[in-house]
């Protein structure tokens, strides 16, 4: 029951507090050029991925994000490369409901201009299989302490079958639904915590899923991180990138 609680309060507060990079090392610079950091007053609050050049893919718990930063490799500089957009309008699933369906959108101020350090990231259109090898980013803290990184971090991750992640998840209340894929690092505690929700879980170059939510404790193999699936919600991406 006291599992069951500290898993309910994780889902209760917002993406910024649920989510950060474990157990990852330091990405090549502007290696991910499709990596937004998603802001309020001038603070990191969320990842996000660029998909068209004035919308960013993230996750509808990451509510209150006024900015988007994009081309940068760390968030301590003002680096040559960096554009910086308002959101013009956030668009949250229409059937959110924490931690289901979410996924949002975020139509910027602007276009982006495509450059070396700012690309768009393709949506994985075919089904993600288990064991699937891909990989995570983000600039959320990096252990207990709570220290930023100086860089944008990144972790490998292997996806989970439906039925290995809800084994996993066996003794707390919680449906992995078929909207939802997992993964779990190469080693215990590395994955997505604090800061990161709403990071794209990148799978063969496409963006396969969005960080969502994780145990109580970040990275444990024991309750795998739920990304949502970027796939089963296709349709409602392309239906708003051509209407808003």
């Amino acid at each position: 029951m006291a599992v069951r609680l500290v898993l309910l309060l994780l889902f209760a507060i917002s993406g910024a507090d649920a989510s950060r990079i474990v157990g990852g090392r330091d990405a090549a610079p502007h290696s991910r050029p499709y990596m937004a950091s998603l802001q309020a007053g001038g603070n990191h609050l969320c990842g996000g991925a660029l998909i068209k050049e004035d919308f960013v893919v993230t996750a509808a718990s990451c509510a209150g994000v006024t900015t988007v930063v994009l081309g940068v490799d760390s968030l301590q500089g003002n680096e040559q490369t960096k554009q910086e957009f308002s959101v013009f309008k956030s668009i949250p699933h229409p059937a959110y409901n924490n931690p289901k369906n979410d996924i949002m959108l975020l139509r910027l101020s602007s276009k982006a201009q495509l450059t070396e350090a700012v690309q768009v990231i393709p949506l994985m259109s075919g089904n993600l299989m288990p064991e699937s090898r891909c990989m995570t980013a983000g600039w959320g803290v990096i252990g207990d302490n709570m220290i930023s990184p100086n860089r944008l971090q990144e972790v490998n991750v292997t996806t989970l079958s439906r039925r290995a992640c809800q084994r996993q998840w066996r003794d707390i209340d919680i449906d992995i639904a078929s909207s939802m894929v997992c993964g779990v690092g190469d080693r215990p505690y590395q994955g997505f915590c604090q800061g990161d929700a709403g990071s794209p879980l990148v799978c063969n170059g496409a963006i396969a899923g969005v960080a969502s939510f994780s145990g109580s404790r970040c990275g444990n193999p024991m309750t795998p991180d739920v990304y949502t699936r970027i796939s089963c919600f296709t349709h409602w991406i392309t239906t708003v990138l051509k209407t808003s």
